[in-house]
């Protein structure tokens, strides 16, 4: 039988983990606490995220002429950067760092030549920091995340070409 001093912790205990969740931007976090062999507590918290009311302005260049004539994008351009071909997206939910570690050098920049296996970025992730490798070589087009940003799993980071 749990007591009461574990049932006003424990809802404190959840109360810390909603709160982290709505923080960090997370999506969802899932904890188990086992007090003795008998009696846990396991807790998921979760969080739809909220459609945007008035989204940040997004900048699109002019379509080619010829996709002013047809309406359709030019092949391999839906607008979505998750849907080009060269996009690099994370593994995981994390927090994304752009260089090994603070007020050092960023791993990569736009125009940048990359190698296949080379570090793009690190994704950290329950406090563990995983590179994110370049999936093949080429030139960084574009940077799509910010130093310290919260990202999904499935977010474009960096767009290869």
């Amino acid at each position: 039988m749990m007591s009461k001093k574990h049932q006003e912790a424990d809802v404190a205990f959840i109360r810390v983990l909603a709160e982290l969740v709505s923080a960090k931007n997370l999506t969802e976090v899932q904890v188990k606490r086992q007090y003795d062999d008998n009696t846990s507590l396991n807790v998921r918290v979760t969080r739809t995220p909220a459609a945007p009311v008035a989204a940040a302005p997004v900048h699109v260049a002019p379509p080619a002429p010829a996709a002013a004539t047809t309406g359709a994008l030019p092949p391999g351009q839906s607008g979505d950067p998750a849907d080009d071909p060269g996009a690099v997206t994370s593994p995981m939910v994390g927090t994304v760092y752009l260089q090994p570690e603070p007020g050092a050098q960023a791993f990569i920049a736009v125009g940048d030549r990359v190698t296949e296996g080379q570090t793009l970025l690190i994704v950290e992730a329950m406090k563990t920091m995983n590179q994110i490798p370049a999936p093949c070589a080429g030139t960084v087009r574009r940077i799509l995340v910010d130093d310290g940003t919260a990202v999904e799993f499935g977010s474009p980071l960096v767009i290869l070409e």
